[in-house]
């Protein structure tokens, strides 16, 4: 995971599905693309890009402020400005191929009933694989949750990143 203080421009991802929330002056705009998701959370001039990728080497690094491993269990707290908190959690699991295989499945189907952005593709031995990406709005919050599921190790990626909004905080133009 990528943490940018700048939009990220979108020429750099293959996307495969977008959407955009707002909320008390907030914006959050998401894409979804093979194996990762870029999450960028505004107001007013302020900016913060979350980007998970396998290839970061591929990403720019002016305004890069933080890389976090997508391994393990971690947490993460960034007071964006007076009015904006950033936090996220990520969590790695790695599956047998039968686990794999049902939380595939799983994911799928939560992901066509909740019409989340998906990204779907096989590997080059023909095994399912997917990305799915929710944004949901809550009073004075935004919130970002990811699956990214690759099949050639049985890898299990979930991230949940929100943004707190203290309406009180922010100065109006």
């Amino acid at each position: 995971m990528l943490l940018y203080r700048k939009a990220v421009h979108p020429e750099f991802f293959g996307i495969e599905g977008r959407r955009c929330l707002e909320q008390s002056g907030a914006e959050v705009e998401g894409w979804v693309f093979k194996g990762g998701h870029c999450a960028r959370y505004q107001l007013g001039p302020v900016c913060l890009v979350e980007v998970v990728t396998d290839n970061p080497a591929m990403l720019p690094d002016k305004a890069l402020s933080m890389q976090l491993p997508c391994a393990g269990e971690r947490d993460h707290q960034d007071q964006v400005s007076d009015a904006l908190n950033y936090l996220t959690t990520i969590q790695t699991e790695t599956l047998s191929d039968h686990l794999y295989l049902g939380t595939y499945r799983e994911m799928l189907e939560r992901g066509r009933n909740n019409e989340s952005l998906m990204s779907m593709w096989k590997d080059d031995n023909g095994r399912p694989n997917l990305s799915v990406l929710d944004l949901e709005r809550y009073k004075n919050e935004l919130h970002v949750q990811a699956y990214h599921l690759r099949s050639d190790c049985g890898l299990v990626l979930r991230t949940q990143s929100m943004i707190e909004i203290d309406p009180s905080k922010i100065v109006k133009a």
